[in-house]
C-alpha cells in the first residue's frame, strides 16, 4: 500500500516511472546497498522520531549515526525514535520502507548534513524492497524537506579516522 502511495505521489512529477523494485529485502542499509550495488554511505535511510506531539523524520546518509547531544540541541529533546506501529501510524509508512515521500500531513522532513558529499543518494519509496536515484536538489524538492540539519556523527573523516585510532591495539 505505502509503494502504491509513492508511486502515486511521483507519478504527480513524472518520475514514478524511476522507482526501483527489487526482488530482494532492501529494509536495512547494508540489504539496499547489496540490492543497487552501492556503497552503503549512499543509501539515504529515513529515521522516524517523536518530538513533543510531532513526528520528525531525518533523512541521514547510510554510514551515519544519529548524534544524542546534536539532536537534542537541535530539536530540545532527547531523541524517541518510533516504535513500528507508530511509524506505520504517524508517518504512513512501515520501518523498512520509511521514507520523505507521500508521508501524512504534519510530519516534519530534515535532510542531514551527511548527505551533502554525494551527487546522487538512494532514498526507499514505502516498501522493504524499493528505491529511486535522487540528486540533492531533487530530494530537497520531492521530500517538501523543512531544513538541512546536523544531526548525525560517524560519518566525517575526521571522526572515522579518531574512532579508528580509539580501537586500535596498542
Amino acid at each position: 500500500m505505502s509503494l502504491e502511495a509513492v508511486r502515486r505521489y511521483f507519478e504527480g512529477f513524472g518520475i514514478d516511472n524511476r522507482i526501483l523494485e527489487f526482488g530482494e529485502s532492501s529494509a536495512t542499509v547494508e540489504l539496499a546497498a547489496h540490492a543497487l550495488g552501492c556503497a552503503p554511505a549512499r543509501i539515504a535511510k529515513t529515521l522516524s522520531f517523536r518530538v513533543g506531539e510531532d513526528c520528525v523524520l531525518i533523512v541521514a546518509a547510510g554510514d551515519a549515526k544519529v548524534d544524542n547531544a546534536r539532536f537534542k540541541a537541535q530539536f530540545h529533546t532527547k531523541a524517541k525514535m518510533l516504535t513500528p506501529d507508530e511509524a506505520v501510524a504517524l508517518v504512513g509508512h512501515a520501518v523498512g520502507g520509511v521514507c520523505p515521500f507521500a508521508v501524512k500531513e504534519g510530519v516534519q522532513v530534515y535532510l542531514d548534513e551527511s548527505l551533502k558529499r554525494f551527487e546522487t543518494v538512494y532514498p526507499a519509496c514505502g516498501s522493504a524492497n524499493s528505491a529511486i536515484e535522487l540528486t540533492l536538489p531533487e530530494l530537497e524538492k520531492y521530500s517538501r524537506f523543512d531544513a538541512w540539519v546536523d544531526v548525525c556523527k560517524a560519518w566525517r573523516p575526521e571522526e572515522t579516522a579518531a574512532a579508528s585510532a580509539g580501537s586500535a591495539a596498542p
